[in-house]
C-alpha cells in the first residue's frame, strides 16, 4: 500500500491529499530518509512524520485493506513518539492559547459599552 493511503487509512491525516502533501513537503521519512506518496509501505518499518511542529514515531504493525475505524488503529500502527515529548506539546498549546490576544477585528456592542463604561469610571486628571 502507499504510504499517503496508509496514513489516511490509518486516520493519521484526514484526506489523502492531505498526507501526499505532507510526503512531497518532506514531512514523512521512513529509516530517515524523506519519502514520495508513491512509496510502497510494508510491515515492521518506522515511519517518523512532522506535523504540527512536533515528531511523531508509528511502527507498521500490518497493512489494512481500506479505512479503518478509530478503534481498529491500534492493529495497524504503534505510536512511538515519547510521552514528554507529547506532554510537552500540550503545554504549549495550552500556554499559547491563554497568552493570546482576541483581535476579532471590530469590536461588539458589548465590547464598546465596556470600555465606555471603563472610560467613564476613570477620574479626570483636568478637574485638580
Amino acid at each position: 500500500m502507499r504510504i499517503d493511503k496508509y496514513l489516511w487509512a490509518i486516520r493519521f491525516y484526514k484526506s489523502r491529499n492531505e498526507a501526499s502533501i505532507a510526503c512531497k513537503k518532506g514531512h514523512v521519512r521512513i529509516d530517515e530518509v524523506t519519502v514520495k506518496p508513491s512509496r510502497e509501505v510494508f510491515g515492521a518499518e518506522k515511519i517518523l512524520i512532522r506535523k504540527n511542529q512536533m515528531e511523531f514515531t508509528l511502527l507498521v504493525l500490518g497493512i489494512p485493506k481500506s479505512r479503518v475505524g478509530a478503534k481498529l488503529v491500534e492493529q495497524y500502527a504503534k505510536d512511538l513518539t515519547p510521552e514528554g515529548l507529547r506532554k510537552a506539546r500540550t503545554e504549549i498549546a495550552i500556554n499559547q492559547a491563554n497568552n493570546r490576544f482576541e483581535t476579532g477585528g471590530r469590536p461588539s456592542k458589548k465590547n464598546r459599552r465596556d470600555l465606555m463604561d471603563f472610560i467613564d469610571s476613570e477620574p479626570d486628571s483636568t478637574d485638580e
